[in-house]
């Protein structure tokens, strides 16, 4: 699937789309979109886009993952869904960060730490290992066009900046973004390195199917977001008619 000698031409494109990607979470604040009930329509498209590329691009990767994933196991009756088995993992995963979060979340308004420094931490610090795993996909040229996915997975860091920012108001500004814009560029700079990298590529595809699919409806589905359908319904499916004939 992955073969960074054969991209490393293409290099530099792929470190401006990932600087752009870095810079998403630095700069969504100052658009105005997040924090508002109703939920910004613009953020319910991006929504849309997200699950789009997760359906039409990963999903298909998945089952390409199940199949390397079981030449590299060991052989049992369920190697055919290993591939699926990390999607639900990466699922379910983010779905107890969330409610790990909400149990310990404070008045974002305040100026003050929030009572749960550590699981600020552990919250943003597993977001910064789905960012890099982001940023290290960019090498993988089964994924199809690099602008597409950057496109894609930008539109769904607008998601994720505004449900961080929520949860964890002034710290996150002041820290949290400054993390998940980092580890887009490690997780670049990894796959960059990194050779012979199939098997993890395998493991990294399901994973972050499984985060994207609970992050968008996990912001998308509570009645007080009071979100727009209509808003991610064209964004799903004007990116999906996309995907398939670009």
């Amino acid at each position: 699937m992955l073969s960074t000698g054969a991209l490393r031409p293409d290099g530099v494109g792929l470190l401006v789309l990932a600087i752009i990607l870095a810079l998403v979470h630095l700069f969504a604040g100052r658009l105005g979109f997040g924090g508002r009930i109703p939920r910004s329509r613009w953020l319910s498209l991006a929504g849309g886009v997200s699950v789009a590329y997760v359906f039409v691009h990963l999903l298909p990767e998945v089952g390409a993952a199940a199949a390397t994933l079981k030449e590299h196991g060991t052989p049992t009756a369920f190697a055919e869904q290993y591939g699926y088995l990390i999607a639900l993992l990466g699922f379910v995963t983010f779905y107890g960060l969330e409610r790990l979060a909400r149990w310990t979340s404070t008045d974002p308004g305040l100026d003050d730490e929030p009572a749960g420094t550590g699981v600020f931490w552990i919250h943003v610090g597993s977001f910064a290992a789905y960012n890099s795993i982001v940023g290290y996909l960019l090498w993988d040229r089964e994924l199809g066009s690099p602008l597409l996915f950057v496109t894609a997975m930008a539109l769904h860091f607008l998601v994720t900046d505004d449900g961080l920012r929520e949860h964890h108001g002034p710290t996150y500004h002041r820290r949290g973004r400054w993390v998940l814009s980092a580890a887009v560029l490690i997780g670049f700079a990894g796959g960059y390195v990194l050779e012979d990298t199939e098997l993890l590529v395998s493991v990294c595809v399901p994973f972050l199917a499984g985060g994207i699919v609970l992050n968008v409806i996990k912001e998308e589905l509570p009645s007080n977001r009071e979100s727009g359908f209509w808003a991610f319904a064209i964004g799903a499916a004007g990116y999906a008619v996309l995907l398939l004939f670009v």
